[in-house]
């Protein structure tokens, strides 16, 4: 049977659970149920000697280990002699929880954890009490996910399909765990595309990294691609997990499809980074948007102040309201210096940490440190109705610190904010969709780096760092008496009137003395600027550089508009009289 049919088969049985159970709550049980059943196949298969166990192998990943553990813990993987089959037939309603859960406690603690993230315990007696599951568990052990019919590859096919259903119908929280399929793997493209020739190379080995992992489909997606260029190359995949439940499918793909999963950690990133000290080679995430991080307060005000930029915070710390940016400069923290190779990054963010934050803020200082260091390469804005859980204008940044030398000193901003098509059915928030086209146009426009227009209409343009920088200036006048006479400080300067205070925001483009002579003196002659008090700000406008300006209409125009409208009322008028 084909992945996708195989994976509407399992998703069929939650028919059963339909008088008893919300729909959006089918996933904390089929997701589980069917990991269950993939490792009870493998155990099948695993029955016997040593011989036979090697026959448990990835098929398309030839000479990799076996499915879930390396060979030496194959022995310790499950103390278990039953299976989901013989437990069926020596149950009944009233014992088959009992028996399960011994049959999952037999895992080793890594595989046992999945379950127990999947509060698979609870589901379990909830079933039993339902008189549910005996019925659940032997529809499951009809289903034949055996390793030599079912490849890694295949599994995880059918894995990932029952997590977007899952994902689709919980609406209300899908956004939080699952980014769209087709953001993923624009994202991929662009993470990858100026990396080609290197990552085409015999037997390299790169890290991936996702600090926000959710389910893990960023980096599933992300692996899938560098293996169709590079079948011979290992990724090393790590990431980190706030939700348990997410953190469990998680970890559950990567053991469906043969992949280390002792670099799944559980866990606030920002509070306790369980990779500290680990660099990567590729990372790429979708932090949770516009979350407060109140909870991770103590930990990264101490981490800001006491490390500095020996820490993963140390240009500054943005309004408790937003850690989006703490996400960021926590990937940028773990980028391979440019000597050992370089680093290449890829977030979804809102639009929020392109301009929040007056110069000299938390927010605008981290976007000097970006700027200043040259990390930032492309930002494109994607349509808006992408996500499921908000319809928000979002952007996708490429950090790296090993630009060619073409992008040196520049960055490249994408409108591809008219790059989608609308979807048959709406699903939450989520109307529209990526598609194949849409992310191969996205990919040749940032391939191309040159200005570009569309329809007459600019989505692509090409910047110079220092463009993104300010001056904010603080302007002062004297403060006078009732006879208008200049107030004197102490020093023998003139005291600041605060009521006439005001703060201008100056290009770099343009000299400081030079706009203090011809835009403010002239209209006040008795101004002064405090040059020690100049702060330095970069902000990212980026719906002003895509401005299209539309000619207003003549008075012609518009005075026939007017004599049109007024005959109309006349006509109603008349209408309504008669």
């Amino acid at each position: 049977m084909a992945a996708k049919n195989l994976s509407a088969f399992i998703w069929s049985i939650a028919d059963l659970l339909r008088d008893n159970y919300k729909k959006s709550n089918y996933g904390r049980i089929i997701l589980p149920f069917t990991v269950l059943r993939r490792i009870d196949c493998i155990l099948e298969t695993m029955q016997g000697t040593k011989v036979e166990k090697r026959l448990v192998k990835n098929r398309e990943h030839k000479g990799s280990n076996y499915f879930l553990l390396d060979e030496a813990q194959e022995s310790d993987f499950s103390t278990s002699y039953f299976s989901l089959k013989t437990l069926v037939s020596n149950s009944n309603e009233t014992s088959i929880s009992t028996n399960i859960q011994g049959y999952i406690h037999s895992f080793c603690p890594s595989v046992r954890e999945i379950f127990e993230k999947f509060d698979f315990k609870n589901q379990i007696n909830d079933l039993s009490e339902s008189n549910l599951l005996y019925l659940i568990t032997k529809r499951f052990t009809q289903i034949d996910l055996n390793p030599i019919n079912i490849s890694n590859l295949e599994m995880g096919m059918i894995f990932e399909e029952l997590i977007r259903k899952f994902s689709e119908s919980s609406n209300e929280t899908s956004g939080e765990h699952f980014t769209p399929k087709g953001v993923v793997r624009l994202m991929v493209n662009l993470l990858f595309l100026n990396d080609q020739e290197a990552l085409t190379k015999s037997k390299i080995v790169r890290k991936l990294y996702d600090p926000a992992i959710g389910t893990g489909g960023m980096l599933s997606t992300a692996t899938e691609y560098l293996h169709k260029i590079n079948p011979t190359a290992q990724f090393l995949v790590s990431g980190q997990e706030i939700n348990p439940e997410s953190y469990a499918i998680c970890k559950a793909d990567m053991l469906i499809k043969g992949q280390n999963i002792n670099k799944i950690f559980l866990g606030n990133t920002l509070s306790h980074d369980c990779q500290n000290g680990e660099l990567h080679d590729y990372m790429l995430s979708n932090p949770p948007f516009g979350v407060d991080w109140k909870k991770s307060q103590k930990e990264v005000t101490e981490e800001h102040k006491e490390k500095g930029f020996l820490g993963r915070f140390g240009p500054g710390l943005p309004r408790v309201s937003d850690g989006s940016l703490l996400f960021l400069l926590h990937l940028v923290s773990k980028m391979r210096p440019t000597l050992q190779g370089g680093s290449r990054v890829g977030i979804v963010l809102n639009g929020s940490p392109m301009f929040t934050g007056a110069a000299g803020s938390g927010e605008s200082e981290i976007r000097r440190y970006l700027f200043e260091n040259d990390l930032i390469e492309t930002i494109v804005q994607l349509p808006q109705e992408l996500f499921y859980n908000t319809s928000i204008s979002t952007y996708i940044w490429i950090l790296t610190n090993k630009k060619t030398c073409a992008r040196k000193g520049k960055v490249q901003l994408i409108d591809a904010s008219s790059f989608s098509s609308k979807l048959s059915k709406s699903l939450g928030n989520k109307r529209q969709e990526l598609r194949n086209e849409h992310i191969l146009e996205v990919t040749e426009i940032f391939k191309a780096f040159s200005e570009l227009y569309k329809d007459e209409k600019i989505i692509c343009k090409i910047f110079n760092n220092e463009e993104f920088g300010y001056r904010s200036i603080t302007i002062d006048r004297p403060e006078r008496n009732a006879h208008g006479e200049i107030l004197i400080n102490k020093d023998g300067t003139p005291k600041a009137d605060k009521s006439l205070r005001e703060i201008e925001t100056i290009p770099f483009s343009e000299e400081l003395d030079s706009y203090i002579a011809q835009e403010i003196l002239p209209y006040y002659d008795d101004a002064w600027v405090d040059k020690n008090k100049v702060k330095i700000g970069y902000e990212i406008l980026f719906n002003r550089y895509f401005y299209n300006f539309k000619k207003p209409k003549s008075i012609t125009t518009i005075n026939q508009e007017l004599r049109d409208l007024n005959n109309l009322i006349t006509q109603l008028t008349n209408k309504v009289v008669l």
